[in-house]
């Protein structure tokens, strides 16, 4: 076990954040404006077409329900470890390992993909308005450095940073919402049985799932929250309901735009070149406004980058402090930031982005499908993991209330558990390529799984204070300990 001196040196500094802090962070992660841009056109193009606000108000509703089970959870368990510790207190240790595993490899990938993402578009921009032209890596360096300059800087300061951003991001979407409806109105045929069923209505609701990505992210700031048992339920109901409004409203008023009818024709159309929200915005917002939108792109994807580098330093240093990786994880500063685990996540990140630039490998179709498609992949998986812990945790202790820990949050397990079978079944298409390298990498994923569990197996044999302290670790109010 660590010593009081180990434990002093690895610890995040509590009463940092309150619920809107909590909700800019996971919304900063969540990223409007990228996701409008980025997803909507493919979820209306290769998904629902003019019902595909539907699919987006679907994927909320399975969300709030697994919130329900979720707000009961987070009472119980206080955690760094986020769905890692869900998943232990659930499942038990090995189980909970496996989870931690998927977790560190997803975001990890995630934010190393992200690193190309935000330097490609930069790059672009920065070609597109100064023509000035720089490499996409050196762009991205540079935005995953301030990313990890804000992070080190203590996350009230990370808070603050993403929630003007995120207000920008919204002001945008909102304003163009807003000028649909004055001119064209906004058409209730978005939400008839033909608009609903026709296209394809699964994989409309396979890429509405991928905006999604970012509000799990709740848990892992418990730590550092305010009155956490009430904070991170609030933030986290908060966070979903504004991510299924957000998303909603400017999906309706794309489809709207374009006409329901045609929407699907139109955003095809658009597809090549990703531009369907920006022809849009320059047609109701005018040229100087599309400008000023592709400034918020950058804006949102460094906001990303820093919101996703946070999450995955803190599961890394959760399972520093545990014992399960090397301990230099858990180091912190004296503002309680984890500088070692954000250390390790800057640079693997960079270190792999970098060798695709040395390759001189095309960032968009190698990158990004490789390192954002698995880390997309593995979160889901992970959502769906940490639904079913809740479920059998609240079942193991006889809980009577049976809507909040049996009902919602089994209904939210069930659709989270379909959108991971799609997610596998389709991961070309989430990922954005259908290359053989691309298409071969959810293989990884019961890799990854084994080696969560042979991990356990040698905590248990080898170091069986480690494996039987992985509980202890929890900080928590209540609840059973874990199952063998």
């Amino acid at each position: 076990m660590a010593t009081s001196s180990a434990a002093s040196s690895s610890r995040l500094v509590p009463d940092q954040l309150g619920t809107a802090g909590v909700v800019f962070l996971v919304l900063a992660a969540v990223a409007p404006l990228t996701a409008a841009i980025v997803v909507a056109g493919l979820a209306i193009g290769l998904g629902g077409g003019g019902g595909t606000v539907v699919a987006y108000l679907a994927v909320a509703v399975v969300l709030l329900l697994f919130a329900v089970g979720y707000a009961q959870m987070s009472r119980e368990v206080v955690s760094a470890g986020g769905f890692y510790a869900f998943v232990v207190r659930g499942l038990g240790r090995p189980a909970g390992l496996v989870a931690g595993f998927i977790a560190t490899t997803g975001y990890n990938f995630f934010v190393a993909g992200a690193m190309g993402t935000a330097g490609f578009y930069t790059s672009s921009a920065l070609a597109d308005l100064l023509g000035i032209d720089v490499h996409w890596y050196l762009s991205a360096l540079v935005i995953m450095t301030a990313a990890f300059l804000f992070a080190r800087s203590g996350i009230s300061i990370s808070a603050r940073a993403l929630g003007i951003a995120l207000v920008l991001e919204v002001l945008v979407l909102v304003a163009f919402s807003a000028s649909v409806l004055i001119r064209t109105g906004f058409s209730f045929d978005a939400f008839s049985t033909e608009a609903i069923t026709g296209g394809a209505p699964a994989v409309g609701l396979l890429l509405a799932s991928t905006a999604f990505l970012g509000f799990e992210a709740t848990s892992l700031f418990s730590e550092e929250a305010r009155r956490p048992e009430r904070t991170i339920p609030r933030a986290t109901y908060l966070a979903i309901a504004l991510i299924g409004l957000i998303h909603g409203v400017t999906v309706w008023a794309v489809v709207s735009a374009v006409g329901v009818a045609d929407a699907q024709r139109v955003a095809e159309q658009h597809l090549a070149d990703g531009d369907l929200l920006f022809a849009l915005i320059d047609d109701y917002l005018g040229g100087f406004l599309l400008g000023v939108v592709v400034v918020l792109l950058v804006v949102s994807l460094f906001a990303a980058q820093l919101a996703f580098h946070n999450v995955a330093g803190r599961y890394l240093f959760s399972l520093g402090r545990a014992g399960v990786l090397p301990g230099g994880l858990a180091r912190t500063r004296d503002n309680g930031v984890p500088q070692g685990a954000l250390s390790v996540n800057a640079v693997f990140a960079a270190v792999v982005a970098g060798a695709f630039a040395a390759f001189g490998l095309d960032v968009i179709t190698t990158l990004v499908p490789v390192m954002v498609g698995f880390g997309t992949l593995c979160i889901i998986v992970l959502q769906a993991l940490a639904a079913l812990s809740i479920v059998v945790h609240f079942r193991r202790a006889a809980d009577p209330r049976m809507w909040s820990t049996l009902v919602a949050p089994g209904l939210g397990f069930l659709g989270l558990l379909s959108i991971s079978v799609m997610a596998v079944a389709n991961f070309g298409l989430l990922a954005g390529s259908e290359a053989s390298y691309v298409t071969a990498l959810p293989w990884l994923l019961p890799v990854v799984a084994l080696g969560g569990f042979a991990h356990a197996a040698h905590l248990r044999a080898r170091r069986p204070e480690v494996y039987e302290g992985l509980d202890v670790d929890l900080e928590r109010f209540g609840g059973t300990t874990p199952t063998s």
